[in-house]
């Protein structure tokens, strides 16, 4: 019998599923921010199912710290899992993912996306940026455009003294070459430093007016074809964590990632840009920009171009890149 018992114990072991790895995720957009819910969301759903429930992702309710220090948290390992915008992170380690934060890169965020991965990814090698995590992702959102409550930007001195929320990167020198005041905060803070009037406007997407609640608070919103700007993000987990994984899951999980999130987050930015638009309707004055605004952006824009890319050294060509990246969405800037 006792053959038999052991037999026996070994064939429930056996059946017995191992406990899933579980990594912790930590967000700190709205819960129900478009991005969490389309993107973040559907994405730890499929690792579930990918790695057949070996490996699980929980959302955490509140995020592990301040946006900006999502990538430490992930390197350090005090998330395993993060997201967030490269421009928040104020040093110079990022210095060639602003690639994808340029005027005139294009209207479409799975277009931009998916160039942003492929370009930023392997011609400018963004892991070596991102030491001490495995990339899972990088993408853009749609078109980023200047909403404010005090005027139209008709000629390019209406930008002088505006104090404009931006989010750091590209568009902070891009509207302070312009005359305005930049002043960086997270998306999260904008919503109360707006409606108290402690800024005049803010560089965001359409999105975010419906998302953070701003469209009382916004009068004129001015667009330009490409874009006035764009935001650059990484989604990044802890790279021993990763290591800890098996062969098999990690290949699994990046099937999914990469460029595949690359069209689902774009997927994800384009649908909530179109709702966006669709629930505030008239009640704010959209606009593009009239030529000799247009014209003054290409030219400060073009320097400050020329600028980033002058900073890369040798062996990476940002002028170079940014060509590329333009050629494909689309996009030609005359």
């Amino acid at each position: 019998m006792k053959p038999l018992k052991l037999a026996l114990a070994g064939l429930l072991l056996s059946s017995t599923p191992l406990m899933a790895e579980e990594l912790i995720l930590s967000s700190w957009l709205p819960p129900k921010h478009p991005i969490v819910v389309n993107a973040i969301e559907p994405w730890a759903e499929e690792v579930e199912k990918v790695t057949d429930g070996r490996v699980t992702v929980r959302i955490m309710g509140k995020p592990l710290g301040s946006p900006p220090a999502h990538f430490d948290m992930a390197r350090d390992g005090i998330a395993d899992v993060t997201y967030g915008l490269h421009s928040f992170t104020e040093d110079d380690r990022f210095t060639r993912a602003r690639l994808g934060q340029f005027s005139f890169l294009g209207d479409d965020a799975i277009a931009n996306s998916r160039a942003y991965w492929k370009i930023y990814g392997q011609d400018l090698d963004a892991a070596e940026e991102h030491k001490g995590t495995h990339l899972l992702g990088l993408f853009m959102h749609g078109p980023g455009l200047l909403h404010n409550n005090v005027r139209k930007i008709e000629k390019p001195e209406d930008l002088a003294g505006l104090k404009i929320r931006v989010p750091g990167g590209y568009v902070g020198d891009l509207v302070s070459s312009l005359g305005a005041a930049p002043l960086f905060m997270s998306s999260t803070e904008v919503y109360e430093k707006l409606s108290r009037g402690v800024i005049d406007g803010v560089a965001f997407t359409y999105e975010a007016m419906t998302a953070f609640n701003l469209t009382d608070y916004i009068k004129y919103s001015m667009t330009v074809p490409g874009g006035i700007y764009n935001t650059t993000w990484f989604f990044v987990i802890n790279e021993d964590k990763w290591e800890s994984l098996s062969e098999e899951d990690r290949a699994a999980i990046d099937a999914i990632s990469g460029e595949a999130f690359a069209e689902l987050v774009g997927q994800a930015w384009n649908d909530a840009d179109t709702a966006a638009l669709a629930e505030v309707g008239d009640k704010v004055d959209f606009y593009e920009a009239s030529p000799e605004v247009v014209s003054a952006l290409r030219d400060s824009g073009a320097s400050l171009e020329q600028d980033w890319a002058g900073s890369l050294g040798e062996g990476h060509d940002g002028l170079a890149a940014l060509a590329k990246f333009r050629e494909m969405t689309g996009v030609k800037v005359e």
